[in-house]
């Protein structure tokens, strides 16, 4: 026996010129083509050619495979190629699904396994009923394995030495060729992510004003940064008669695209509800009851809600759970308006009162998010509401766009870089006339 299996490996053994061989057949047929089930049925292909088998595959692993839309299995290990295996859907094979089984075992292992009788084999998973022996190497680049290369025979004791050193040297030919285009479709992807958010970036900002109403007697501006492409802060300014102006600022727990969704389910929702109840206390219990029925479990949402009546310069607001909004008299010490209620969302039965004031010449209403406060500098201190409060005073006799600007700028300095921690929102009102 051990004369036979010297001979069979001396009869596969692949000299130097066969290989390079093998390697510019390869190459050639790689060569012009990005497509990775092209690439991976060209490689079955030329195995087949050298060493038998009923069936075969080659297996990626998710986290370095980006998949087509929709076809992307949920599970440690997606299968790119497979010929001759049974038809089981992706999510109830426990080798694709949970990463079990031989090709799973050479993946997390990095080493080769042959089978001469898979039924004797306990991590064995039956992926077709005729299979009775098996062979599969790793597929690695540099020191990481990537994927497997794994062929099945109806026959028992079907793969020699030989096949193994064939399948070795297939594998490793294999990852060149995977690698190139695991790595274009991750580039495509990439460009398509940035492309989707780009379109939700437009469609975002088109959620938020596009320039204040015309107020006689009122300068009115605002901005918001997101601190990625897209965030949860939100502002608006919704006309509700000839004098009447619902003036908001909010932010939704979280970041990024979640917090963007639920951002934008709470425009929709507020925008119905200030149309229907303009008392703002009344306001956000309609808003927090509402709430949870367009948004996940545990998100909320702090929000500072006012109607301004612009002929009687009266302010009536309440702060659902959010940052004090800021009242800079002309001439007088700031008052901040704390939340009267909690956020929305967080208690069902959550009581919010409406308070008013009433705005005199230069006075400023000044409302915000926590991310145009809570930004550190290299020694770790926050920008804090006290320096916000301090910058807009200093400058409380320019335009309302100008102060948001000095704002801008002074946080910016404060950090010494542009991006912002956390969404930067800030709405400034002020009274002009008499």
């Amino acid at each position: 026996m051990l004369n036979f299996w010297i001979l069979m490996s001396i009869k596969f053994d692949l000299t130097t010129e066969t290989k390079y061989q093998l390697l510019q057949k390869i190459a050639n047929l790689t060569r012009d083509t990005l497509d990775l089930d092209e690439i991976l049925n060209q490689l079955l292909d030329q195995v087949q050619a050298v060493v038998d088998y009923d069936a075969a595959g080659i297996f990626v692993l998710n986290r370095d495979t980006i998949f087509p839309r929709f076809a992307r299995p949920q599970g440690m290990i997606a299968g790119i190629v497979r010929r001759g295996f049974d038809n089981r859907p992706p999510e109830t094979d426990p080798m694709l699904n949970l990463g079990k089984g031989i090709i799973g075992h050479v993946i997390a292992n990095g080493e080769y396994l042959v089978l001469p009788d898979v039924r004797q084999d306990k991590r064995y998973v039956i992926g077709r009923g005729q299979t009775r022996s098996e062979i599969a190497v790793p597929i690695k680049l540099s020191d990481r394995t990537i994927g497997a290369l794994n062929l099945e025979s109806d026959r028992l004791d079907a793969f020699s030495p030989g096949d193994l050193e064939v399948l070795e040297f297939f594998a490793d030919a294999a990852a060149l060729s995977i690698e190139k285009a695991m790595l274009h479709l991750q580039l495509l992807d990439k460009e398509h992510l940035e492309e989707q958010l780009q379109m939700a970036r437009e469609v975002q900002s088109r959620l938020l004003p596009s320039a204040p109403p015309d107020i006689p007697g009122f300068e009115l501006a605002g901005t918001s940064l997101a601190t990625y492409a897209i965030g949860g802060d939100y502002y608006d300014y919704i006309p509700l008669d000839m004098d009447r102006y619902a003036i908001i600022v909010a932010d939704v727990s979280g970041d990024g695209v979640p917090a963007a969704l639920v951002m934008s389910a709470f425009r929709a929702l507020l925008r119905t509800q200030v149309k229907r109840e303009q008392n703002p206390g009344q306001l956000a219990i309609s808003l927090n009851r509402l709430l949870p029925e367009f948004s996940g479990r545990g998100d909320f949402v702090t929000a500072f809600l006012a109607i301004l009546d612009a002929r009687s310069r009266i302010v009536q607001y309440t702060n659902c759970g959010h940052n004090p909004a800021l009242l800079i008299p002309n001439d007088e010490t700031t008052d901040k308006l704390v939340p009267s209620g909690p956020a929305l969302g967080v208690f069902k039965d959550g009581i919010y009162e409406t308070s008013s004031f009433t705005l005199q010449p230069g006075d400023l209403l000044v409302l915000y998010t926590d991310g145009a406060i809570e930004m550190e500098n290299a020694e770790g201190e926050l920008f804090g509401d006290a320096r916000l409060e301090q910058v807009i005073c200093e400058n409380n006799r320019l335009s309302v766009g100008d102060i948001q600007q000095a704002v801008v700028q002074a946080t910016q300095a404060f950090t010494g870089q542009q991006l912002y921690r956390d969404d930067f929102t800030l709405v400034i009102l002020k009274c002009t006339r008499n």
